[in-house]
């Protein structure tokens, strides 16, 4: 009785190998869980498609898309669909992987990982620059721009003394990360022109459209790589289905309490489901809405009036609609109030985030 990921291969893998044709320099980003594959799982993709870089989150996941750290990724007992990370099909990743969180002193394992020959650091601020450089010659570095986005990054005004400290280090590129909303080209060319004044290396970006891209790579003379994580891995949208076992059905009298916080059940609770799945699959876990429209800020509000009022919402569905917990889920069940139709042994459909999903197996078909 698991929560489980089935997979359509041959729908997911047809959808991967559109993007990449239709992308020339894609670099692939597979960090966090993986985009709720883990990360060994997409690091066997990107060896099958043919790529010869891709992109972690942190220094400590470069060991696991090389498969020489276990992840952990899959639990529950095998079967002959399963597809497990680590195995013949799925062998560590072999080329660059470039880091996209940047180098700070004093991480033990970003520091060792300036030595691996394969590993391409990300420097945001001249003081690192400086420092990597006097502590590790050679090795391969990208230097960060600060963006829209303020969040790591160096100045335009810095982008000249970055790279004479970084003599002696291999400048692999500049990296613009961009924001996800709005229109960035314009950004994206002024800080690419400074940048390439002050070093011609290649352009490495994030969030820009594809007639975007072309539009840069017209205008510079030198390789843009795009890197990509959600569209490439979760693009494929009908192909990607969560479902969760129904493990137990009680009836429930008007009021009586149930679960660990003893709630009474309302008027039109007569049955009470446990299912397979909780707070150690990333069920109902979320990051705060961005609340970009009205019509966000709008469920927002509506949410939190029906939470107020315990009535919140699941990302469980029997028939079409989504059911009500009962109470906040457990760490791996949930409790639901369901209707006449559920059954033990029934499959439930979940909406899950996939940035923060762990199912219990993933199963490829």
């Amino acid at each position: 009785m698991s929560l489980v990921l089935h997979v359509d291969g041959a729908a997911w893998r047809a959808h991967q190998d559109s993007v990449v044709a239709g992308d020339p320099g894609i670099v692939p980003v597979a960090k966090g869980n993986g985009y709720g594959f883990g990360l060994a799982r997409l690091a066997g993709e990107v060896t099958r498609l043919g790529l010869g870089c891709l992109a972690v989150g942190t220094a400590e996941e470069v060991a696991l898309v090389r498969g020489s750290a276990d992840e952990h990724e899959v639990r529950g007992s095998a079967d002959e669909h399963d597809v497990r990370a680590g195995d013949a099909e799925h062998p560590g990743f072999e080329g660059d992987v470039v880091v996209l969180t940047p180098w700070r002193p004093g991480d033990a394992v970003a520091e060792a990982a300036l030595a691996d020959p394969g590993v391409i650091t990300t420097l945001s601020r001249l003081e690192d620059v400086a420092a990597v450089a006097k502590a590790r010659p050679g090795a391969r570095v990208i230097l960060e721009v600060l963006t829209s986005m303020r969040r790591y990054g160096m100045r335009p005004d810095e982008f000249e003394a970055a790279v004479a400290a970084a003599e002696g280090l291999e400048i692999v590129g500049w990296t613009i990360h961009l924001p996800m909303i709005g229109q960035h080209l314009g950004e994206a060319t002024d800080l690419a022109t400074a940048a390439l004044s002050a070093y011609t290396a290649p352009l490495w970006v994030s969030h820009l459209s594809a007639a975007d891209l072309d539009r840069l790579r017209q205008t510079f003379h030198v390789e843009v790589r795009h890197r990509v994580g959600t569209e490439l891995w979760l693009g494929a949208h009908d192909a990607l289905h969560y479902r969760a076992s129904v493990q137990d059905v009680h009836d429930v009298a008007p009021s009586e309490r149930v679960g660990y916080w003893q709630r009474r059940a309302g008027r039109r609770h007569h049955r009470l489901a446990i299912v397979s799945g909780g707070t150690a699959n990333g069920v109902a876990m979320q990051a705060p809405t961005a609340a970009a429209n009205a019509r966000q800020i709008a469920q927002t509000v509506a949410n939190g009036v029906m939470e107020a009022g315990r009535m919140a919402l699941s990302p469980y569905s029997a028939g079409g609609h989504k059911l009500f917990f009962a109470e906040p889920p457990h760490m791996q069940a949930s409790l639901l109030w369901v209707p006449g139709s559920v059954r033990i042994g029934d499959e439930l459909e979940v909406t899950m985030r996939a940035t923060t999903a762990t199912p219990d197996r993933i199963i490829v078909e």
